[in-house]
């Protein structure tokens, strides 16, 4: 038995079977200016119940989503494991965020005395690999 992607042309095989297009329908950009690569996002349980729209209802890529932030997951780390760009990334985030699927909070940054929200260390580290 055939593969179904056995059909296509080797000239097609550098391209991806699906456009991100399709899989946001259509939208290309994130409406949702909050999203960074280090965001944290994980899954609301009590969310499918409420919302009446469960799993059954959202594309792979959602389902895969809702399965990878069980527990907080960065942004980065969900495009990783769904092996597509952070923007189309950030879009199905924000279909979730919109449902009530998931949440987004931006990562707890400790200081040198285990306190919140001092820097330091992340800049220097991102200063440090922008010298490289």
């Amino acid at each position: 038995m055939k593969h179904w992607t056995e059909e296509f042309d080797d000239d097609d095989a550098d391209e991806p079977l699906v456009r991100p297009y399709t899989i946001t329908g259509g939208r290309t950009a994130p409406e949702r200016h909050g999203l960074t690569l280090i965001t944290l996002v994980a899954t609301v349980p009590e969310a499918s119940a409420q919302t009446g729209r469960g799993p059954g209802r959202w594309q792979p890529e959602h389902r895969t989503i809702l399965a990878l932030c069980r527990r907080p997951t960065a942004v980065a780390e969900i495009a990783s494991g769904l092996g597509l760009p952070v923007s189309l990334t950030k879009i199905l985030i924000g279909d979730l965020i919109d449902a009530e699927q998931v949440r987004a909070r931006p990562p707890r940054v400790l200081r040198g005395d285990g306190g919140l929200r001092d820097r330091t260390i992340l800049e220097a580290v991102r200063d440090g690999l922008r010298e490289l």
